[in-house]
């Protein structure tokens, strides 16, 4: 035998050995604790004589639920100690034996899994499958919509209040395989314009309201030492590339970064648009005079770090951010976040989502392996209620949330040199998992408005009546996701590339048509197909 065919059959032998070590963890999907539900011999088609369609316990007998989840490198699994959590398995009877994995080592656990077959009986975040992976082996989960009609009254409830529920989890064959969330006291826009208000202050400078401001103070802080070391190091502008946000005055708003918006209703591929073309010219202007960081093109998330970290002095004058203390550390005092920069139309517009940036799908997957999935149906819909999700994106009452007198809730402080959203990841499951929050409810919730989830909601204010309608998370058939990935990976290169060369090197009126047309021969109407057949799938959904 060969070196080459050698390590080809170790490998393939530590993945079998793997699949079976993952079978064997994995076996005996919805097997009981003191006893099975009902018949051994159900699969879960019908109620037994264990199970109770209404009312608490959900299971008179215990039964016991595999649920895997993944978390974020070695965030760990402490969250499975949210008080809510233990207090809903000793009311449902409902025991869960947590299955935990690293987003380190997932991708290829995840791999073996679906090659294998064999799931637990629930899979929870939407991290850890995709839409790609559903819709491609859908034969492993249950579609939902009996179960939510027959066992979710709280699901229930808050799709009839937010329809944007049922229309984001709705796959293209028209049911639903995972349950979606709505995240509490989210705000409506993403990124917004963030500036360095020390250097402003220094140089006798306004807010810059227009494009024409924003070159005036850009050349400003370039010219005239403001953050006053001595030295010529200040750089008005940096990303790690041209982010979408730096377009935003121009029409362009994008929170997918898929190139991607919806125009009187209309989806559009903007990298053709006559807007884009605009801010590309204006992208050119600001590099041409050193307005614009030289390596934006070249420099990857860790210098552009770097950069808004600076050692000796804030040497980062603008940028687009979700808040100025996620990026410049100790510097985040100098900068503040102001309202969106008005275009060459006079308008302003907030990339973001009119409903919140609230929703995600793929929160909970029920399995077909799962034995039982009435008792996996009613237990996922104990956490739709409100006082639930707010402990499971925060922590629980009593831990992390105080329960006010007046039918207020208040988050309390975090542990000295804690963070308060690393002590929420690790109290609570934080942005995983099925949650609602009815926006009436959310008025009784009291943040800090000086950190954290409070502070964006804070700053949220100043954008949020600009906001965008974006294109939305639509859902795409197996066929589509064929297609998809050539397409999508020759044009983005294609329009990236055009784009460092046009903000760089100039050339953008001499060389559109041609560019144009080479995004059609590459296949952008077949694109724009797939998407717009999604687009008007989703907004079909009732």
């Amino acid at each position: 035998m060969n070196k080459k065919a050698g390590r080809f059959s170790s490998r393939k032998w530590m993945s079998l050995i793997l699949a079976g070590t993952l079978a064997l963890g994995l076996a005996g999907c919805g097997s009981g604790g003191s006893a099975n539900p009902g018949n051994t011999g159900n699969t879960g088609q019908g109620e037994t004589e264990n199970f109770n369609k209404e009312g608490l316990p959900i299971v008179t007998e215990p039964v016991t639920l595999k649920v895997l989840t993944m978390r974020w490198g070695n965030m760990g699994d402490t969250f499975t100690q949210n008080q809510w959590l233990k207090d809903l398995e000793a009311s449902t009877n409902v025991k869960i034996e947590w299955q935990v994995v690293s987003s380190n080592d997932w991708s290829e656990q995840k791999s073996i899994m679906l090659a294998s077959g064999t799931l637990p009986d629930i899979i929870l975040g939407n991290q850890t499958f995709s839409d790609s992976d559903i819709v491609n082996n859908l034969s492993y989960f249950r579609p939902l919509d009996d179960y939510i009609d027959q066992y979710m009254p709280n699901l229930k409830a808050a799709m009839a209040e937010t329809p944007e529920l049922k229309k984001i989890s709705t796959f293209p064959d028209g049911k639903i395989y995972s349950l979606p969330t709505r995240l509490p006291s989210r705000p409506k826009t993403k990124n917004q314009p963030v500036i360095n208000k020390a250097w402003l202050d220094k140089l006798g400078l306004p807010i810059p309201d227009t494009t024409d401001d924003l070159y005036n103070v850009l050349k400003a802080f370039k010219e005239q030492d403001p953050n006053g070391n001595g030295k010529p190091d200040e750089i008005p502008y940096t990303e790690t590339g041209l982010a979408p946000d730096f377009l935003n005055p121009f029409g362009i708003t994008d929170i997918n970064a898929n190139s991607m918006l919806v125009k009187d209703g209309q989806p559009v591929f903007y990298p053709v648009s006559e807007e884009y073309k605009e801010g590309l010219k204006f992208a050119n202007k600001l590099y041409t005079e050193g307005l614009i960081d030289k390596e934006l093109f070249t420099q990857d998330a860790t210098m552009t770090s770097a950069k808004q970290q600076n050692a000796d002095a804030a040497i980062v004058g603008f940028s687009n951010q979700w808040t100025p203390d996620a990026v410049f550390g100790k510097w985040s005092d100098e900068y503040a976040m102001i309202p969106p920069i008005a275009g060459p139309d006079g308008k302003r517009y907030n990339p973001g989502n009119p409903n919140g940036m609230s929703f995600n799908r793929n929160e909970m997957l029920i399995t077909s392996s799962c034995k039982f999935p009435e008792v996996a149906a009613r237990w996922a819909d104990q956490f739709y209620t409100n006082e639930a999700s707010i402990q499971n994106f925060w922590g629980a009452i009593g831990t992390v949330i105080e329960k006010n007198d007046d039918g207020t809730y208040t988050l309390m402080d975090p542990p000295e040199g804690t963070s308060a959203d690393a002590w929420y990841w690790e109290q609570s499951l934080r942005d995983f998992g099925p949650k609602y929050v009815s926006p009436a409810f959310e008025e009784k919730i009291v943040l800090n408005k000086e950190a954290g989830d409070g502070l964006k909601l804070e700053i949220d204010k100043l954008g949020s009546e600009y906001v965008t309608d974006p294109f939305p998370n639509v859902m795409y058939t197996a066929e589509e996701f064929q297609e998809l990935p050539t397409l999508t990976t020759d044009i983005d290169s294609y329009v990236a590339a055009l784009r460092a060369q046009w903000v760089t090197k100039g050339g953008i009126e001499e060389g559109w048509d041609a560019y144009v047309k080479k995004l059609n021969d590459m296949g952008l109407d077949k694109l724009m197909k797939i998407r717009t057949d999604a687009y008007n799938r989703y907004m079909s959904v009732d």
